[in-house]
C-alpha cells in the first residue's frame, strides 16, 4: 500500500468518527495554546527588558551607600532589602578616589530627594535630582523632546522627564514656563522624551534634573558634601568588570571597611538586564512546563481514541491483511492517524496561542504599562518561528508516541481473529 493511500485512508476514519475525534484534538489544542502563550510572554518580557535597560548604557555604572548582608552582592554588587543593611552616604572624598581610578571617561556626583512641586496651585511630591551639568549631559541617555539640556550657567533652570512634563500635573509642563520646587521658582529649559528607563541608569521619565548646586538648596537630607549616589561612564564596557573590581577596592580602602562591612553598592545596567533575564527565562520554562502537562492530558485522549479505533476496526483491518497489508502498512495507518491529532491540534493550538498572547499583551500594556508607553503599539510578547516550530513539532510527537501502542496492537491482529471479531 502506498503512503498516500495510507494517508487517505487515516484522513477518511478520522472524519468518520466525527465528534470523538474533535473532543481528542480539543486536548491537544488546549496544551499547545497554552504553552506558545507562555512561552510568548517570556521571550517578550525579555526583549521587553533587554530594549530599556539596553538603551541605559552598558558602560554605565552607579555607586549607591547602602548594603544589604542578607542578600549579599545580588545583581553583581547591587543592594537588595534583607535583614541587615548597613548605609553611609557618599561624599565628595568618595567622588575623589573615583576619579584615580583607570579607564573612567566622565563621573557625576547626584544629589536626590522628594520634593514638594507646586505647578498651576497643583502641589505633588516628586523625584528631584542634582546633577553637574556637563557631566549628566555625557552620561544620560535619554533624548530630548523638546528644549535643552542643562548648561554649566543655568542657575534656576531644570530639565524634567517625560511622565513629570505630561502626566504627573492636570496641566502639561512646557518649555520657559515657572514651576515651583521646595519653595523656590526654576524655568523649565528642556524636557525628556519618555525612556521607560530604570531610576539611576542615564535618565528617569518621573524625575526633574537641576543644578546640583541648586538641588542642594531644596532637597532638606543632603549635606553639601554628600552624594546621594555616584554616576559613572567608563570608557571601554569591555572593562567595565575590571573598573567595578577596582572602584570596589579603592572605596573599601578609602572607607576603611572589609568584605564584612562593606556599606556601599556598585551597580551596572549589564548585570541587571543579565540576571532579569535569566529569572524571568527559568520563570518562563517552569509555567511552561505546567502549561506541558495538559499536553500529557491530551496524549492519553489520543492513546483512549486510537485503542477505541483498533477496536471498531478490527474487522477492517483482518480484511486489509487478507489482501496483504502488511503488518507495517497498518502500524504506519496508525501512526499517521494519530500524528495527524497532534499536527490538526498543534495547529489549531498556535492559532489560538496568536490569539491569547496578542491579548495578554494589549492588557499588560495597558493595566500594567510594561513594554514601553501604552497605547504607543508596544507589545509583551513575541512569537518566533522557533516557537511555532516546536509547538507544532512537540504536538505531532505527543500524537505519534501516544498512538505507537495501540498501532503495534493493531499490528499484530491475526487476520482470521481480526474476521472473526463481533
Amino acid at each position: 500500500m502506498k503512503i498516500r493511500d495510507i494517508v487517505k485512508l487515516s484522513l477518511n476514519n478520522l472524519s468518520h468518527r466525527g465528534m470523538r475525534s474533535w473532543l481528542t484534538i480539543l486536548g491537544i489544542v488546549i496544551g499547545v495554546a497554552a504553552v506558545v502563550a507562555i512561552l510568548s510572554m517570556g521571550a517578550g518580557l525579555q526583549q521587553s527588558i533587554t530594549s530599556q535597560l539596553g538603551g541605559l548604557g552598558t558602560d554605565i555604572l552607579t555607586v549607591s551607600p547602602g548594603f544589604s548582608r542578607a542578600s549579599g552582592m545580588g545583581f553583581q554588587g547591587m543592594a537588595m532589602q534583607g535583614a541587615e543593611t548597613r548605609s553611609q552616604n557618599l561624599t565628595v572624598r568618595d567622588l575623589q578616589v573615583i576619579k584615580t581610578v583607570p579607564g573612567i571617561s566622565v563621573i557625576n556626583g547626584i544629589a536626590s530627594g522628594s520634593v514638594d512641586t507646586v505647578y498651576l496651585a497643583q502641589t505633588v511630591s516628586a523625584s528631584v535630582r542634582g546633577v553637574d551639568p556637563l557631566a549628566w549631559k555625557e552620561i544620560t541617555t535619554s533624548n530630548l523632546d523638546s528644549g535643552r539640556y542643562l548648561a554649566p550657567g543655568d542657575g534656576n533652570s531644570v530639565v524634567v522627564g517625560y511622565n513629570i512634563a505630561n502626566t504627573v500635573f492636570k496641566q502639561p509642563l512646557r518649555i520657559n514656563t515657572q514651576i515651583s520646587i521646595g519653595g523656590k521658582s526654576f524655568n523649565i529649559v528642556g524636557i525628556l522624551q519618555a525612556s521607560g528607563g530604570i531610576s539611576g541608569f542615564g535618565g528617569d521619565d518621573s524625575a526633574i534634573y537641576m543644578p546640583i548646586t541648586a538641588a542642594r538648596t531644596v532637597i532638606s537630607n543632603i549635606e553639601t558634601n554628600q552624594f546621594s549616589s555616584i554616576q559613572i561612564k567608563v570608557a571601554d564596557a569591555g572593562t567595565i568588570d575590571q573598573t567595578t573590581s577596582l572602584i570596589s577596592q579603592r572605596l573599601m580602602f578609602s572607607r576603611h571597611v572589609t568584605n564584612t562591612t562593606v556599606d556601599f553598592t556598585i551597580t551596572s545596567a549589564a548585570a541587571i538586564q543579565q540576571t532579569l533575564s535569566s529569572v524571568i527565562g527559568t520563570l518562563s520554562l517552569f509555567i511552561g512546563g505546567i502549561a506541558a502537562i495538559s499536553l500529557l492530558v491530551g496524549a492519553v485522549g489520543i492513546a483512549n481514541t486510537m485503542y477505541m479505533s483498533v477496536l471498531e476496526r478490527t474487522k477492517q483491518i483482518g480484511t486489509l491483511k487478507a489482501l496483504g497489508t502488511t503488518n507495517s502498512e497498518i502500524m504506519k495507518m496508525f501512526l499517521i492517524e494519530s500524528a495527524m491529532i497532534g499536527f490538526i491540534g498543534g495547529l489549531i493550538g498556535v492559532f489560538l496561542g496568536f490569539i491569547a498572547s496578542g491579548t495578554l499583551s494589549e492588557i499588560g500594556v495597558r493595566l500594567v504599562g510594561v513594554g514601553g508607553r501604552a497605547g504607543a503599539g508596544s507589545s509583551l510578547t513575541v512569537i518566533t518561528p522557533e516557537l511555532v516550530l516546536f509547538a507544532m513539532g512537540f504536538s505531532v510527537l505527543i500524537g505519534m508516541i501516544s498512538g505507537f501502542l495501540p498501532a503495534r496492537s493493531a499490528a499484530k491482529l491475526q487476520p482470521v481473529e481480526a474476521l472473526r471479531y463481533e
